[in-house]
């Protein structure tokens, strides 16, 4: 079996990266500067638990030319959102029949926009639950916890051993879309974390904070109750319990919490780490899913809305915001929903 990373950014080369460690035949398709960091350092994976393989650049079979993606029996879309249609066409001109197409990637709209160009083809939604940390010379950190998923499929068996033999759990799953929106749900947090401009486990620490995630999160959760969609429960917390949780005091917050998540204490959202580095962000895949699916129900989405705003005026002129702050934008808010 032969795997192909199309994009290979932080999570393309954490999930490529612990494919190779542990044996697997892994293309990566990548960018110049990741090219050249590459092949000088090759490929570092790590992760909270203390886990940590390395694959030497000269095991590494990196390339820029797309077409090498021909060769693949799975492909792992692996791209920014706002990228997903310039890879199908691009895919379009190589692809082999038989060919599964993965999408791991952040919002529920890829996989359709790839159905639209790919047709014909077989393409599977997918769902990175956890933080990956580009932290420089070749090396990415999983800085949270949690099981990937795919769509159920007769052609993965091969892929599930595989990721068996890379200590990396892959559950494949028949109803994605209700796991891709308990994954939204947790990502609402990365507009907070991003504003916030914190490591993630100090972030949520602080109890304005959370409450900022928890209004976004009830938000979103009433929007799902009237579209009758019901999100998995990716947590040891069932996802409409989650925001009462965030919004208790500290002290019991911390108690609950170490059944929840597991974090890093240097994790950090990948929307803060897209801010930091002064490119665009994914708001309008995460938070913009929440007032898409408000726009389709003749709703609003005010909360969502209002931190997707905050986002994008970060994007041109960044600023770190104070968690009483945050909350008192978005509190005024709420009279809207």
């Amino acid at each position: 079996m032969k795997v192909c990373i199309y994009g290979a950014g932080n999570i393309g080369c954490y999930l490529g990266g612990r494919l190779a460690a542990a044996g697997a035949n892994v293309d990566f398709i990548v960018r110049p500067r990741i090219q050249q960091q590459l092949q000088q350092y090759g490929v570092t994976v790590s992760d909270y638990l203390g886990e940590k393989n390395s694959v030497p650049a000269s095991k590494l079979q990196l390339s820029t030319d797309q077409n090498i993606a021909a060769q693949a029996d799975i492909i792992f879309v692996c791209v920014k959102s706002a990228a997903t249609e310039q890879v199908a066409h691009e895919l379009k001109e190589i692809l082999k029949k038989n060919t599964i197409i993965i999408s791991f990637q952040n919002g529920l709209s890829n996989v359709g926009i790839l159905k639209q160009v790919l047709f014909g083809h077989t393409i599977l939604e997918g769902m990175v639950p956890f933080n990956v940390a580009a932290l420089g010379n070749g090396i990415f950190h999983q800085g949270t916890e949690g099981a990937l998923y795919v769509k159920k499929h007769a052609g993965l068996n091969e892929l599930v051993a595989a990721f068996n033999g890379a200590q990396l759990e892959l559950k494949l799953e028949d109803d994605m879309q209700a796991i891709q929106w308990a994954k939204l749900l947790l990502n609402l947090n990365n507009s907070v974390n991003a504003l916030s401009q914190l490591p993630l486990k100090q972030q949520l620490s602080i109890r304005a904070y959370r409450q900022c995630l928890a209004m976004a999160q009830i938000e979103a959760l009433g929007l799902l109750k009237i579209a009758k969609i019901q999100p998995a429960q990716l947590t040891a917390i069932p996802a409409q319990l989650v925001p009462y949780v965030l919004k208790l005091p500290n002290s019991i917050f911390n108690l609950l919490s170490k059944k929840m998540l597991a974090i890093d204490p240097l994790a950090r959202s990948s929307m803060a780490d897209d801010l930091m580095a002064g490119r665009a962000t994914e708001i309008d895949w995460i938070n913009g899913e929440v007032v898409r699916l408000a726009t389709q129900l003749n709703l609003k989405a005010p909360i969502n809305q209002k931190l997707i705003e905050l986002i994008k005026q970060a994007e041109i002129t960044p600023k770190a915001w104070s968690a009483i702050a945050l909350r008192d934008q978005l509190e005024t808010k709420l009279e809207e929903r």
